[in-house]
């Protein structure tokens, strides 16, 4: 396989590495105006959606697979959220050594206050492409998200690469 066959995969990889880039951009300073970050609200909202699902809060390691991020970033976004007073951890009944974030009052009053706009926000990012677009594209990140799913996360790394070669043949580990 040569380099010009890989051009479109590379090209729509670039460009979907642009598009997230450019996306933080523009939601960084969305969330700062409320006085939290990216990763504080994706926590909030996730919580807010299990109570809405009829939940009693989340454990941080259910939090971490529903957010896709490991237990230590979590934890650390979690840590500040208690200090705004955003989020509470509790112990549950059943695993005393297992604790469970739920929302404070505080907590459901930022969700409130974010979800009065934020509908309107997404709108306005999207409103580059029709609707039809946006629904091409949602249906695209889906599939290719599905995809992913498939890789072995556990492998550091390594993914499946085309002849039967793995990726640990075509590059050195690094030694540390």
């Amino acid at each position: 396989m040569g380099a010009t066959a890989m051009q479109p995969a590379e090209h729509a990889h670039r460009s979907l590495l642009r598009a997230f880039g450019s996306l933080k951009k523009v939601m960084e300073p969305y969330f700062a105006h409320f006085g939290i970050s990216r990763p504080q609200w994706a926590v909030l909202i996730v919580l807010h959606r299990s109570e809405q699902e009829g939940g009693g809060g989340m454990r941080l390691r259910d939090l971490g697979e529903r957010l896709f991020i490991r237990p230590p970033s979590v934890t650390g976004v979690v840590d500040r959220l208690e200090r705004e007073g955003l989020v509470a951890r509790s112990k549950t009944d059943d695993d005393l050594r297992v604790r469970r974030v739920r929302l404070t009052d505080e907590g459901h009053a930022m969700i409130e206050r974010v979800l009065v706009v934020h509908a309107r926000e997404i709108q306005a990012i999207m409103s580059g492409l029709t609707a039809r677009q946006q629904a091409t594209l949602a249906r695209l990140l889906d599939r290719l998200d599905a995809h992913l799913k498939t890789f072995n996360a556990d492998a550091g790394g390594a993914r499946r690469v085309r002849n039967d070669e793995t990726l640990e043949r075509q590059v050195k580990p690094c030694e540390k």
